[in-house]
């Protein structure tokens, strides 16, 4: 089958020369002034010297990536590379296809070039046909002083990427952020090839140590990041409020966690670009799956419902909370046992989450608690001691019921930093502006037969988003609930949290 066979055109397209020099005409100028340089741009200048200091005399190409389809011929809303969108202060939707370029100069140091695809004159083609990137379709882009302002780097158009990047092949050392987008990796390795000398894997291990650097950077979060985290988790707390005040109504209507997951992506899109990850809207047994995202269960009276769910701002930067409550404002017994057994566990991790302790301490001490309740209340095998399970090599029992770690780095990727070796993560020493999560958890299958009956089905996880300070830590969202009396008169109050 040829391949016009292939592109069958459906679509009813004008295309005559009258059709073209109409379509042309007519038009106001874009007059817009240009835009003043943002605050995110100014952070994102010092963290381009931090890279530029360390790969002295290299070209460094670090893309926003492309747009990926959905199905068929739609895209998925595009979400640029968190690299990317950290060096530049870019967030949202924006740039597909970009590449900030950081260009050695002679003389030390870099200059920043943002090579990205300017807003066309209504006279070409794409003004009108295209689809994907044309301005009748999806509105006007940036011009080229328009983006040179408003982040304070050269500009370029994208059409000049391919010889920005062979400039000097062979003579200049050039790295990618290869994962970003396979075609500009292509263009970098086919610049590369011509240099006689080149070697593959050695050019590839190059590249992982760029992405490993800048993912590693972010383990600390500069003042403005900081104030981001803050507002995300401000901004969450607040769908939670509303998550809270719609239960009856999620109750009422059948499917709830469909019901809770869309009032809490319409706080996320109104008050952010929207949720940072797939809200996990988890009632009764399927709070034990921990990564429920189906989101297709009912919400009943009497069940535990565990939302884990973050607003993530146009910055990109997104919360990552979770709070389990009780649908109709009160805990069993049994319930509540759970709760703060969980609830125990995680203020010990937060104890513990200060400057000069290890990132694995917070874990350590979670999870000694949650060892300790799961012996006293005689879930562990005969005659396992606390100490025994808490044994790396030759215990662990308890992790039947608590399989996932306590934290996480957060920032701009829920997980973020995820490309920093071990010792810059799991062995690292906390220092102020990490940003972290402290969420343990019990989770007791309902087809779990070495559990009480009473306990099967219910899935408990208590999470917060912390900041590392010079004397401990600050709860960014400590404006929630967290005790088991204060969420039960959450619920009741409808969502209204007590001053």
């Amino acid at each position: 089958m040829s391949e016009k066979q292939h592109k069958a055109e459906h679509r009813s397209r004008p295309n005559s020369p009258a059709f073209r020099a109409f379509i042309a005409s007519g038009w106001a100028e874009h007059g817009d002034p240009l835009p003043e340089q943002t605050e995110a741009a100014q952070y994102a200048a010092a963290r381009r010297e931090a890279v530029s200091s360390a790969f002295e005399g290299e070209r460094l190409v670090v893309p926003a990536g492309g747009l990926k389809v959905r199905s068929n011929d739609t895209d998925y809303v595009f979400r640029p590379h968190t690299a990317f969108a950290h060096l530049t202060g870019l967030g949202s939707d924006r740039e597909p296809d970009a590449v900030l370029v950081l260009d050695p100069l002679e003389d030390g140091g870099h200059e920043a070039v943002l090579y990205f695809r300017p807003l066309a004159g209504q006279d070409t083609e794409e003004f009108f046909a295209d689809s994907r990137v044309g301005e009748f379709w999806v509105g006007a882009r940036p011009t080229l002083a328009g983006m040179a302002a408003e982040l304070g780097v050269e500009t370029r158009d994208l059409s000049e990427l391919p010889d920005a990047v062979a400039k000097d092949a062979g003579a200049v050392t050039v790295r990618v952020v290869r994962e970003a987008d396979a075609e500009v990796t292509t263009l970098v390795e086919t610049a590369r090839a011509q240099a006689a000398e080149h070697q593959v894997e050695a050019a590839v291990d190059a590249d992982l140590e760029l992405s490993r650097f800048l993912s590693t950077m972010r383990l600390v979060k500069d003042e403005w990041e900081i104030d981001q985290m803050q507002d995300a988790c401000d901004a969450t707390a607040d769908a939670f409020d509303a998550v809270v005040a719609e239960l009856p109504e999620a109750v009422r209507r059948g499917r709830g966690e469909r019901w809770v997951e869309g009032v809490f992506g319409l706080h996320a899109r109104h008050s952010g670009n929207g949720v940072g990850y797939d809200s996990i809207c988890a009632a009764g047994d399927h709070a034990t799956t921990l990564h429920w995202i189906r989101n297709t269960g009912e919400v009943l009276d009497g069940d535990l419902l565990l939302l884990d769910a973050g607003v993530e701002l146009d910055s990109l930067f997104t919360a990552d909370v979770t709070r389990t409550v009780p649908v109709n404002g009160t805990f069993t017994q049994i319930q509540r046992k759970i709760y703060e057994a969980v609830l125990e566990a995680q203020e010990a991790g937060i104890a513990a989450a200060r400057p000069g302790n290890k990132f694995s301490d917070i874990h350590a001490a979670a999870i000694r608690v949650i060892a300790t309740r799961l012996h006293e209340w005689g879930l562990l095998p005969d005659g396992v001691t606390v100490e025994e399970t808490l044994d790396p090599e030759h215990g662990q029992q308890h992790r039947r019921w608590m399989v996932h770690g306590t934290s996480h780095h957060l920032g701009l990727d829920v997980h973020d930093c995820a490309l920093a070796l071990r010792e810059d993560y799991m062995d690292a020493e906390l220092t102020p502006g990490m940003v972290l999560t402290v969420e343990p958890g019990l989770y007791f299958k309902a087809d779990d037969l070495l559990v009480p009956e009473e306990y099967r089905g219910i899935g408990v996880r208590i999470e917060d988003d912390i900041v590392i300070t010079e004397d401990g830590c600050r709860n960014l969202s400590a404006s929630l609930p967290r005790t088991a009396d204060d969420v039960e008169a959450w619920v009741r109050a409808g969502g209204e949290r007590s001053a």
